[in-house]
């Protein structure tokens, strides 16, 4: 290969910036896990905003010895052949394994806010976020309930959505992180609407999809029974959906949510938007625990996660499963490449073919002529 060539493969290399995450948890290890495979060194240049000598206590814990992080004192002088790590912090950090502590949550906390920055200057081109325990992060610093919330904040996001993700499967919540008991009186018209929207619009941008079909979980048992279990699907989702698929979306529902997991239906869509976090989220993570991200759609930078915990039972026991880190990364850099493709395209109307009057079906047998089902 020559030289040429080799600094055009280093230049298309994606510049990931992990997290750390919960020091006493299994964010170290899977990031470990994930970097020595040689399938990801090729596509990514890596930089964990952490701490070497936190990151060299869990190395010790791993069975692998193969592996080193490259100290940088600069973002921009990472190693694209090596994984980096740049230090947040150079006070001493006691490690208490599997155990949630003021410290580990503050470190987290640090290894978030120099990766945000890091992003705003354009030093990395994508964050990979490890677990945090949502309490301990707490301080004045970061009062949100999670990541997703966090970085909504900062950029003064208001159209976000929490999207889990598996292959073509995509799980998305309407109301996220709040009290069960707060759901109902939560979901209007408006905010169905708006992440039925912000939902079609990450599909076509971050996923690549023309014409994403979406589907709308009801919120009450058997999608509201006619009313019989609940007013909600007929005087608030279903006609939602109806104004929704009014303005070209091609969405679908309300469907009840246990019959339309276990029956495989969830297969013959691009999107799903759940009502509630726990509606959406146990059968995602039942299907696709070890392969699952977490990614925010709807901000202005790209962030993934593996959508699992800390893991504090089996942290520095070197039992974790990188999988959905591993995930994560592949992500992270598919939508980097989408997102960038895409404003290509729509920058330039001569590169789009012109509307012919054709729906893509996306290989499902609908097309636009459909009506949303109620």
């Amino acid at each position: 290969m020559t030289e040429i060539k080799i600094e055009k493969l280093q230049q298309n290399h994606i510049k990931i910036g992990f997290t750390q995450g919960d020091v006493n948890g299994i964010g170290y290890e899977v990031i470990i896990k994930t970097l020595l495979d040689k399938r990801i060194m090729e596509m990514i240049t890596p930089v964990v905003f952490g701490h070497s000598k936190v990151a060299s206590y869990h190395r010790k814990t791993l069975k692998t010895r193969d592996f080193s992080f490259n100290l940088i004192k600069r973002v921009a002088s990472a190693n694209p052949k090596r994984p980096n790590i740049f230090n947040i912090d150079d006070r001493e950090v006691k490690i208490e394994l599997g155990v949630p502590t003021k410290i580990s949550g503050e470190m987290a906390y640090l290894s978030l806010k120099s990766a945000v920055e890091s992003i705003e200057r354009e030093e990395i081109d994508v964050i990979v976020t490890a677990p945090i325990n949502k309490k301990v992060i707490q301080s004045k610093e970061f009062t949100s309930p999670g990541h997703t919330e966090f970085l909504a904040e900062r950029y003064q996001v208001t159209d976000f959505l929490m999207l889990m993700v598996s292959d073509n499967f995509r799980v998305g919540v309407i109301t996220g992180h709040i009290p069960i008991k707060d759901v109902p009186d939560t979901i209007n018209e408006d905010l169905i609407i708006n992440k039925i929207q912000i939902m079609h619009d990450s599909l076509c941008r971050d996923f690549a999809i023309p014409k994403p079909r979406i589907a709308v979980l009801g919120l009450n048992p058997h999608a509201g029974d006619n009313g019989l279990i609940g007013k909600e699907e007929q005087e608030t989702i279903i006609p939602a959906i109806q104004k929704a698929f009014d303005e070209g979306i091609l969405v679908f529902g309300p469907y009840a949510a246990d019959g339309f997991f276990a029956s495989n239906q969830y297969t013959k869509f691009d999107g799903i938007l759940a009502m509630y976090h726990d509606q959406g989220l146990i059968p995602f993570k039942t299907v696709a625990f070890e392969t699952g991200v977490n990614f925010t759609a709807g901000l202005p930078i790209i962030r993934t996660s593996p959508a699992h915990g800390t893991a504090y039972d089996i942290a520095g026991k070197d039992k974790a499963n990188e999988g959905s880190m591993r995930a994560a990364v592949y992500l992270a850099c598919n939508i980097y490449k989408n997102r960038a493709n895409y404003d290509e395209m729509n920058a330039n109307p001569l590169l789009t073919d012109e509307d012919d009057g054709t729906d893509f079906n996306n290989g499902n047998g609908n097309n636009r002529n459909n009506r949303p089902v109620s």
